[in-house]
């Protein structure tokens, strides 16, 4: 009797084993890096500000700016932690999605930690030279490209799927997928580093994009929804809907610390990053193209960069924008710095919401 009832209990806690749902760990996950950035945020601030690990101000800015002065940086540091700590705690360690997405995304923050402490401590303005910076940026993408290809098992997992038409897919080949790979990784993660120059703006719109890559990763890993929303089925993939929580949740939390008046910045080791990590995880499920539209805010915020630089040196001096990146220019234009952030959110949560769309209007 006492064996047939161990064994009953036995099967029972397995069937109800609630800790092994995707959906369920991913709301743990965002709680628990939210509650790991609320703790350790205060310790963190008075570190830095104790080590005068402050943010420099450009002397051609918005003089609004000038106040900023001297705000401790490298806040995204906490940001990793958080992440790191809670993939350990609530994700699936045998998934290599889970690993690659975490190693890309320390190995980008570690690049980025090393461009900010020679910037703040050894008060070097130019940091880690640029061409170092993408040497060590391209190594680790080219990494993650390759390995991605090599882990291919399916015709699916190397395509450019086209959002909006149910059967539209090209085949890019291995060398077509490393080279997509690497620009879309290193690329998004330049991107969001671009972008991260007011209280706010690059952390909430990245939160936003990761909670939209959880609802395409948690699809895209589940065969059912896959075959009825006519997206690809990448067996692992759910898993990276922990991923996106706890980004979300780490995201909000060091947003606590980071909204105007910013009491911390994020610095390239958070930038670099979360960039990198939101590039890999829209290669994993394949959605390029949806992250292209999702993220239209960090193109555009690129794309300026882009057009001022080439622009003022074919015209001999001239601009096109009045100062660059776009938020740069809105500012100098009358803008208030939280009008340009909100504004911004605003555009972000359209363009996220247009992006999930594409799940259905196919």
């Amino acid at each position: 009797m006492l064996l047939e009832l161990s064994l009953w209990l036995g099967q029972d806690i397995r069937a109800f084993n609630v800790f092994g749902y995707i959906t369920l760990r991913t709301v743990l996950a965002a709680m628990t890096a939210l509650l790991i950035s609320f703790i350790f945020g205060p310790a963190l601030i008075r570190w830095l500000t104790a080590k005068k690990i402050g943010q420099a101000v450009r002397d051609d800015g918005p003089k609004s700016h000038l106040t900023k002065a001297g705000t401790p940086t490298m806040g995204g540091a906490l940001i990793l932690i958080a992440i790191a700590v809670t993939i350990l705690l609530w994700g699936d360690l045998r998934n290599h999605y889970v690993w690659v997405t975490l190693l890309v995304t320390l190995g980008f923050g570690a690049v980025g930690w090393v461009d900010d402490w020679r910037k703040v401590v050894h008060r070097d303005p130019k940091g880690l030279p640029s061409r170092w910076k993408y040497l060590w940026t391209s190594l680790i993408a080219l990494g993650a490209a390759i390995f991605l290809a090599a882990t291919a098992n399916e015709p699916a997992q190397t395509e450019l799927i086209v959002p909006f038409f149910k059967a539209v897919a090209y085949p890019l080949g291995l060398f077509g997928f490393v080279a997509l790979t690497y620009f879309v990784i290193n690329g998004t993660s330049h991107a969001v580093n671009l972008t991260d120059g007011l209280d706010g703006l690059a952390i909430m719109p990245t939160v936003m994009v990761a909670g939209a890559l959880a609802v395409f990763a948690y699809v895209a890993g589940h065969a059912g929804f896959s075959q009825y929303l006519g997206v690809p089925y990448i067996a692992g993939a759910g898993e990276l809907a922990v991923f996106c929580g706890a980004m979300c949740g780490a995201g909000l939390g060091f947003l606590w610390f980071n909204a105007y008046p910013a009491e911390v910045f994020m610095g390239d080791v958070g930038a670099l990053a979360l960039g990198a990590a939101l590039g890999t995880i829209a290669v994993i499920v394949r959605q390029e193209i949806v992250l292209f539209i999702m993220g239209g805010l960090f193109v555009a915020e690129t794309l300026s960069v882009m057009v001022q630089v080439l622009y003022f040196r074919a015209s001999g001096g001239k601009r096109i924008f009045r100062m660059a990146p776009l938020h740069h220019h809105y500012e100098l234009g009358g803008w208030k710095e939280t009008q340009v952030v909100v504004r911004f959110w605003i555009i972000t949560l359209m363009l996220v919401l247009f992006g999930l769309s594409t799940l259905k209007l196919r």
